[in-house]
């Protein structure tokens, strides 16, 4: 027989085996439901995290996609823009202003802070800007860092602030060469716009560019700058839209300047001159050619995802000339390339489209009324009764506006009347469709803008400060 003590040292062993057994068991169960706790995270972060198009048709408020609306597709017809899912109401103000500045409005969607009215990426003390996510760094310059493929689209000059303030930094928005040189050393992948004159050398001739209008004073020809970085040129839409599929790198120049002419209709009349240069891509043509590009070089380099910056200029420029007819051309130019992007979305759903303006240009009004008051053979009042410019479809004192037909097939005249020649606050409405659209607030500070796409390039939320 066993002594009382064997029996109490056998019992402590089982005891000791049996808890042993027990820990293994519930260490055995929980470990499945961590590691699917961790896959299920990852798994919604990859979901969320995707390619960014940020179309900003500069100083269209919701009067100036009125206006275009009606001219191309009649009161009851619809835009893109207007079929795009989720929309808010934008605050543009600053820090130290209530009204938008293109630079300072452009240094706030690229960075997610509130920035002085003179800001081109630099604070009060000439340091720059710290972003909201904690880096000195816009979002775009962070894309580049991170291996992302990367474009800026601009139909005016490409260091304007639109594009230029998402990678360069200047203590003044008139530094056009030196944003210009900056825009090259970026490493941005796709670089598209005009502004021939301010990649060469002062004394040095381009495709489009007078010898005595080069603007560079440092003897650097950017042009060859970035064929050593390997960027392929192009010059106009027939060479942009035939490029070779192995293409990486391109660096498109499309005019002197701007690839439109933002004067008066009554100047442009006088000097012969088009609203937009002919051969030229639109902005929707480079978008066209630039996804082909960056969606290329994703699947070639295991890229993950692209981030592209898209401004169409002449909406802001030519509404502040109160030029209506290059204003509404514009617009619809920056619808088209909305569409460009809708398409994409459609079969690429990874891929957030945002759109915003910052400020309204001219302060556009569409002035409706029958043809009674307004008869379609007769020109247009120069004037309101309280003095506000009005514009016909060649300008000032010139035959009205027609609208597209209507659902019954009635076309109505109008007129577009003037606040002025600058920008405004206005009422402005951001929009976003595809990848997280449903992220967009109803009421969207521009800093919303930055967190939106920061979000959808980088699976992180950045909070309101």
């Amino acid at each position: 027989m066993l002594s009382n003590e064997k029996i109490v040292m056998l019992i402590n062993k089982r005891i000791i085996i049996l808890t042993i057994l027990a820990i293994v068991t519930l260490t055995g169960c929980s470990a499945p439901s961590n590691n699917s706790d961790i896959s299920q995270s990852n798994q919604e972060e990859a979901n969320n995290q995707g390619n960014v198009i940020f179309i900003h048709p500069d100083g269209t408020s919701a009067s100036h996609w009125g206006a275009a609306r009606m001219v191309h597709y009649g009161p009851d017809g619809r835009l893109n823009w207007d079929k795009m899912s989720n929309l808010g109401v934008y605050l543009g103000h600053l820090k130290n202003q209530l009204t938008a500045t293109s630079n300072a409005g452009a240094v706030i969607h690229a960075t997610g802070v509130k920035v002085n009215a003179d800001s081109f990426g630099l604070n009060e003390n000439g340091k720059p800007i710290v972003a909201a996510s904690g880096k000195p760094q816009t979002i775009m310059e962070e894309a580049v860092a991170a291996g992302k493929a990367t474009a800026i689209i601009n139909s005016g000059i490409i260091p304007e602030p639109g594009t230029g303030a998402f990678v360069a930094k200047t203590k003044t928005r008139r530094e056009f060469a030196e944003i210009t040189k900056q825009i090259v050393e970026s490493g941005v992948d796709v670089i598209l716009g005009g502004g021939e004159v301010f990649y060469l050398p002062k004394g040095t001739a381009g495709r489009y560019a007078k010898a005595e209008e080069s603007q560079r004073e440092d003897g650097v020809n950017l042009i060859e700058l970035a064929k050593q970085k390997g960027y392929t040129v192009v010059y106009n839409r027939d060479e942009l839209l035939n490029l070779p599929p192995d293409v990486k790198k391109v660096l498109g120049i499309f005019a002197a300047t701007d690839s439109y002419n933002a004067q008066s209709e009554e100047d442009l009349k006088e000097k012969n001159l088009p609203l937009y240069v002919s051969n030229a891509p639109t902005v929707g043509e480079m978008l066209q050619a630039t996804l082909k590009v960056l969606s290329q070089k994703n699947l070639s380099q295991d890229k993950d995802g692209f981030f592209i910056v898209l401004e169409e200029e002449g909406s802001d420029n030519f509404c502040n000339a109160n030029n209506a007819k290059g204003c509404i051309e514009a617009i619809k130019r920056a619808d088209d390339a909305v569409g460009v992007a809708m398409e994409f979305i459609d079969q690429n759903p990874n891929t957030l489209l945002v759109t915003a303006a910052d400020s309204d240009a001219g302060g556009l009004e569409v002035i409706g009324v029958t043809t009674k008051n307004f008869p379609l053979d007769q020109p247009l009042p120069e004037k309101t009764r309280n003095g506000a410019p009005v514009d016909g479809k060649e300008g000032t004192a010139t035959l009205p506006f027609v609208s597209a037909p209507d659902k019954q097939g009635n076309r109505y005249p109008f007129a577009i009347a003037w606040a002025g020649y600058s920008d405004f606050t206005g009422s402005i409405v951001a929009k976003a469709h595809g990848l997280n659209a449903d992220k967009l607030p109803q009421t969207v500070d521009n800093t919303d803008i930055y967190r939106l796409m920061y979000f959808t390039l980088f699976s992180q939320e950045i909070p309101q400060r």
